[in-house]
């Protein structure tokens, strides 16, 4: 099971943006190379058919323009997986999530129902707030049902929601504190639910409407009688990761370690995280779902927690550790990153130049975050052209080949890779400022388009110049190297 999510409200992060992003990653023994385009409205298809399933569904709602992350090679489906539309809402799906017996056999999956496959392409361009997406979602759920469990986040400029499949047609959301953010790792996450909330009023919480009798039904509720309080109705803290997820032992080497170290990371004095006395270790199973910063979150912040390798710790699988913990657990930054997006809405910004899409490819240790401006009718070729087969003018290949190239040679290259991605930030942060102040005439898309281009061109730039100096340094220390001077 692939993909980590962090998600973070307006008032955690650094220039009170809302923010939310995923790694995409393949499954084990795939590589799967994806581009960054815009589906234009005229574009977007009125009878939607899946590929993995059989699943089909007419869209008759006028659609708006928006950015997506599809597969470069068509013959499994869509796959859209993040995005921002016209109105400056974002979606990402999907984080693949666990479950457990007793609610797969109370809700069984569908096997031709939707599923990650076709999720962005049936709500992104339908939804005008992060609520909307939920609701929308959630209503095709409940009618269609969905072959596999799964993650999927919502975003606009003032909300972030999170949203979980329960079996095959139910469903819970929680929005993520203003103050706060959340990390998700192929778990079922939310930890509390405040069902009263979710079955009313729907605050900060929502749910598909027969939840409490579900539950009553099919006995799911592990509360201890003394806990209970009241009806479920009426629960403000009902334990849904009891109900709902799992705790095997795959979970322990496979994903709660990778929410430790991200908790870890941003919240490095709240609790202790190691040594005999910790509050939290990598294989707890009561990690907590959402906690408040100790400082704000930045876009590096993010980029930093969503390519680790357990860096710090003795399970670093680069570090100088014992053999047997570099391989314990299963990293962040893995060699099946696809790409990572973070989608970050501005309030400080005119609406026209609000949304911007960070976006790197390949493994999210060895490559680059570049941000592009989502009001747009198209992309850069750099990103927008992936083929089959290797091409380094190809944003994808190019950061997988330098990934291939340095992990190889990781203390030879790091000082290359570091270098890359300093420079593709402040180059990055730089251009945005420009763009962002920058005057125009006529049409916003067309100057935006133009920012685009630029920023494509950087990254191409700084990205061939890495990938120079990674292959100087693998050719250097292959093993039938031989000079003269060595006899």
């Amino acid at each position: 099971m692939p993909c980590t999510t962090i998600l973070a409200g307006k008032g955690a992060t650094y220039d009170g943006s809302t923010m939310m992003a995923r790694n995409e990653d393949s499954q084990s023994g795939v590589f799967t190379s994806k581009k960054f385009i815009v589906v234009n409205p005229e574009d977007q298809p009125r009878h939607y058919q899946a590929v993995l399933s059989k699943f089909s569904l007419d869209l008759k709602e006028e659609p708006l323009r928006y950015t997506a992350m599809p597969n470069a090679l068509p013959d499994e489906g869509i796959w859209g997986e993040a995005g921002i539309n016209e109105a400056n809402v974002a979606m990402t799906e999907t984080e693949t999530i666990t479950s457990n017996y007793r609610v797969l056999g109370a809700d069984p999956l569908v096997k031709d129902g939707l599923g990650e496959e076709d999720m962005l392409t049936l709500v992104l361009p339908y939804i005008r707030s992060a609520r909307e997406g939920v609701a929308r979602l959630g209503a095709l759920l409940e009618k269609y049902g969905t072959y596999e469990m799964n993650g999927i986040g919502f975003q606009d400029v003032d909300e972030v929601w999170w949203f979980e499949s329960i079996g095959g047609h139910h469903w819970i959301a929680k929005k993520v504190p203003d103050d706060g953010y959340v990390v998700m790792s192929n778990q079922q996450g939310i930890d509390l639910l405040d069902l009263s909330d979710a079955l009313g009023a729907q605050k900060e919480a929502m749910c598909s409407a027969d939840l409490a009798d579900f539950i009553r039904d099919h006995h799911l509720d592990l509360t201890m009688d003394e806990d209970k309080g009241g009806p479920l109705e009426a629960a403000a803290a009902f334990d849904a990761r009891a109900a709902f997820g799992s705790r095997d032992d795959s979970d322990h080497t496979y994903n709660t370690p990778r929410v430790w170290y991200m908790l870890r990371y941003l919240n490095p004095h709240t609790f202790t995280w190691d040594g005999p006395d910790a509050d939290f270790r990598p294989e707890d199973d009561n990690l907590p779902w959402s906690l408040q910063p100790e400082r704000k979150i930045t876009v590096e912040d993010i980029k930093y927690v969503l390519s680790a390798h357990y860096q710090g710790t003795p399970f670093d699988c680069y570090g100088n550790g014992p053999e047997a913990g570099k391989h314990q657990y299963r990293p962040i930054g893995i060699n099946r990153n696809n790409f990572v997006a973070l989608t970050q809405l501005r309030p400080y910004v005119d609406a026209e130049r609000r949304a911007v899409e960070w976006i790197a490819e390949g493994s999210n240790v060895f490559n680059a975050f570049v941000p592009f401006y989502a009001n747009v009718t198209k992309t850069p070729a750099y990103l927008a052209e992936t083929g089959k087969l290797p091409d380094s003018h190809q944003f994808y290949w190019a950061s997988r080949l330098i990934g291939a190239l340095a992990d190889a040679h990781f203390n030879l290259c790091s000082l290359a890779i570091e270098r890359y991605q300093n420079a593709v930030g402040a180059r990055s942060h730089a251009l945005l400022e420009e763009c962002d102040r920058a005057r125009y005439r006529g049409s916003v898309t067309k100057f935006l388009e133009k920012c685009n281009d630029r920023i494509a061109d950087m990254a191409r730039e700084e990205t061939d110049a890495c990938l120079g100096a990674v292959l100087y340094q693998a050719s250097c220390a292959m093993k039938n190297a031989f000079a003269r001077s060595d006899a």
